[in-house]
């Protein structure tokens, strides 16, 4: 089953011993970050530094000149990725053998929101989140689909395809660096009730389907109440409609479906405009569609008609995807995505089971995070489940 391992360009541009490393892994390609959120991470290999901080989410490459009378547009990285760090990266990852895949982060940008905060979600409450731009308003639209466009192709690299994450509603969980929000277990009803958004376009949306905002935020707000002062977490739709009620719950859930729908059509469509012929598009996904975050929740059959394949967390267990196993045709990519850093929660020493148990389940094909993370003793484990001889 082919694989491949996630990988920055930082771990790759001053380290010329890092494309042979990578090729010997036993992987066939490369998924290169080419837009990403802001980060902290360690280059334990690295003939030249351990730490790389990546202050803000950036495009790891210039961004084109046609940005420039957009008030909406990518930023250029810092110190972290100067020049074309992609391009650089992927041509050596190319000249090592290995095919390089775009990855692509669109819906999480925390700068976005600090520098144009009415493109943030809006809460029940008025908090706004500025790591997560509303997918619902028409300009933050169009520039997702421009940025996925601009960065999945990146002509002239010999990029091959891309994986599209965040490609959907993102919400209240961020992992955010000092995060203290666990002090009130929310379980997932609660979760998806604190990433309801009220800006102006989502209200409008809420409206249009004949539900009052104001009275739905106000819901909102009493279904929360019990949470906040100790009351049992619960997890399901059941528990969101039990909360919110079935028909306010159904008209955030419409509202919110189809919109994510639409931009994942839209976003798609534009990186395959772009594209050479045989362009390979794939989306982070989660099958569950009223679920947010890096794993877009999407409707299964309808990904499908529109994009390549998935890409799937399976970290801790593959069920997920079997509601995209019963759903895909003939060439549709099912990666399964594990984790093999120990000191993230992942498992390198049952990569081959792991590997085993997501084929049983559908996979076609397999996704490492993450390369330039791992520890040497880890990437020993990667390259023993990969060997052919295992």
């Amino acid at each position: 089953m082919k694989a491949a391992a996630f990988l920055y360009p930082w771990d790759v541009v001053g380290d010329p011993e890092a494309p042979g490393r990578l090729a010997r892994l036993g992987v066939r390609q490369v998924t290169l970050a080419a837009a990403y959120h802001s980060t902290r991470a360690l280059t334990p290999r690295h003939p030249r530094h351990r730490i790389v901080t990546a202050a803000h989410a950036a495009v790891l490459y210039p961004p084109g000149d046609h940005w420039q009378e957009r008030e909406l547009r990518p930023y250029a990285a810092g110190d972290w990725a100067r020049g074309d760090a992609y391009g650089e990266a992927a041509q050596a990852l190319r000249d090592a053998g290995l095919d390089v895949h775009s990855w692509v982060v669109l819906a999480h940008n925390s700068r976005l929101g600090d520098d144009h905060p009415a493109t943030s979600v809006v809460n029940a409450y008025g908090d706004r989140y500025p790591w997560a731009p509303c997918i619902a308003q028409p300009a933050t639209r169009a520039y997702l689909a421009d940025l996925a466009a601009e960065a999945a192709v990146r002509p002239g690299t010999g990029t091959r395809g891309t994986e599209l994450e965040s490609c959907g509603w993102y919400g209240l969980a961020h992992l955010h660096a000092h995060d203290k929000i666990a002090g009130v277990p929310l379980g997932e009803a609660g979760q998806y009730l604190m990433s309801l958004c009220f800006c102006p376009s989502c209200r409008a949306g809420y409206a249009a389907l004949g539900t009052d905002p104001d009275e739905l935020a106000d819901a909102v707000r009493r279904a929360l109440e019990p949470l906040w002062r100790g009351g049992e977490e619960a997890d399901g739709w059941a528990a969101v409609e039990k909360l919110l009620g079935a028909d306010r719950a159904a008209a955030t859930r419409a509202w919110r479906e189809e919109t994510a729908r639409t931009l994942q059509e839209t976003v798609v469509g534009a990186v395959r405009a772009a594209a050479p012929a045989g362009f390979q598009v794939l989306l982070h996904a989660d099958p569950v569609a009223y679920h947010c975050g890096a794993n877009a929740g999407v409707d299964p059959a309808h990904i499908l008609s529109v994009a390549d394949g998935v890409v799937v967390p399976c970290t801790g267990g593959a069920h997920l995807l079997e509601p995209f196993a019963a759903r895909a045709g003939e060439g549709a990519v099912l990666a399964a995505n594990l984790t093999v850093v120990s000191g993230m929660g992942g498992s390198p020493a049952t990569l081959a089971a792991d590997a085993a148990r997501a084929a049983e389940l559908g996979a076609t094909e397999l996704r490492l995070y993450h390369a330039g993370l791992a520890s040497d003793a880890d990437l020993a484990l990667v390259t023993k489940a990969l060997s052919p001889t295992e």
